[in-house]
């Protein structure tokens, strides 16, 4: 059924992806003006709609750069405000949007902004914060608008950009001869286990995309130990599972193996804003016999607005905790890192103390 749905999908996924080439070649041309900085630009993002694992990866690019005074940048999907913003003690989730606000609530040195023009954003950012040494750009493949000076691309392991097709008859934003455009690539979601003769033919893959030698990387997701944000209570084994983020099947996945047995997976669609009457509903039915000694597992994006001003005060009365996620590169830490790392000593040194 699929196979067929796709076949008459097919003529309009010609349309779409012959409009985002002919974009694409207009800005290659400079037809289309694309705006390059004086101090390290730094895009994340991806050629397939739906989570890859980016915030992650974004994430570990702000604790590699630690060093220097950096910035994250995005265009903050969903969120209840327009134009520049820089956040602070009075942001929240729906004012930000939901990563710009976890990487404001997790990385205190970092300046975070969001801005639906990135190119006006850096420059707003160059002028309002002091010593500024590399932006990071999250979700920035296709802004071309923006000219990064290091362009990574992540890529799941689970749907590759080279198996996928340009929208609607798959979820690629653009045609796969965009990851000519990266400068490094990232295949997310690995197995830990996951053997050189497999990295080799998927590198193998990878490279009938990219310019040649461009360094294509593997990392894996690595959970950690439960945290709580609500009830100080013990986790338990029994678990309901609370997510609104677009690929929920890796945790529950990982919590199958830990040895939690899922009860009920309460599922929001990606970047839901909950509210009041969700967490209702959630302590609703933990009083259900079926959910007695059940507590909830949620991800850090989810907490972080569970946690946040509008519903600490009913979050606290719930037993949630969530899961912490954090990037492991799969070999070639090292390299990575020094690529990275080479890239803005280019531009600038770290802060003095």
């Amino acid at each position: 059924m699929m196979k067929y749905l796709k076949l008459l999908l097919w003529p309009f996924s010609l349309l779409y992806g012959g409009v985002t080439v002919a974009r694409n070649i207009l800005y290659d041309k400079g037809t289309l003006t694309s705006t390059r900085f004086d101090l390290p630009v730094i895009a994340v993002g991806n050629l397939t709609v739906g989570g890859t694992g980016k915030t992650p990866h974004v994430e570990y690019l702000l604790r590699l750069l630690q060093q220097y005074k950096v910035a994250t940048l995005s265009r903050g999907y969903k969120r209840q405000s327009k134009g520049f913003l820089l956040a602070d003690g009075q942001s929240t989730a729906a004012i930000l949007g939901d990563e710009p606000y976890q990487y404001h609530r997790d990385f205190q040195g970092v300046a975070v902004a969001v801005s639906e023009d990135r190119v006006a954003g850096i420059q707003k950012l160059q002028q309002l914060v002091p010593e500024l040494a590399a932006v990071v750009l999250d979700d920035a493949m296709q802004h071309r608008p923006v000219q990064p000076s290091l362009n990574i691309l992540i890529t799941d392991y689970n749907r590759p950009f080279y198996k996928d097709f340009v929208l609607p008859a798959g979820l690629l934003r653009e045609p796969r001869q965009g990851a000519a455009r990266a400068d490094a690539v990232i295949m997310s979601k690995c197995p830990l286990q996951l053997d050189m003769q497999e990295q080799g033919n998927i590198r193998s893959e990878i490279e009938k995309y990219t310019a040649p030698d461009t360094p294509v990387f593997f990392s894996a997701f690595v959970y950690g130990a439960p945290v709580a944000i609500g009830l100080p209570v013990a986790p338990t084994q029994k678990v309901v599972l609370l997510t609104g983020i677009a690929n929920a099947q890796p945790l529950k996945e990982y919590l199958a193996s830990d040895g939690y047995k899922m009860v009920h997976h309460l599922e929001y669609p990606d970047h839901h804003q909950y509210s009041a009457q969700d967490l209702q509903k959630l302590k609703q039915l933990l009083q259900q016999p079926v959910f007695s000694g059940a507590t909830i597992l949620t991800t850090r994006k989810d907490a972080v607005k569970l946690a946040g001003p509008e519903l600490e005060s009913l979050t606290k009365k719930l037993p949630v905790f969530y899961i912490p996620i954090v990037v492991q590169l799969l070999g070639l830490q090292e390299r990575f890192d020094q690529l990275v790392l080479q890239h803005v000593r280019q531009f600038q040194k770290p802060i003095t103390q």
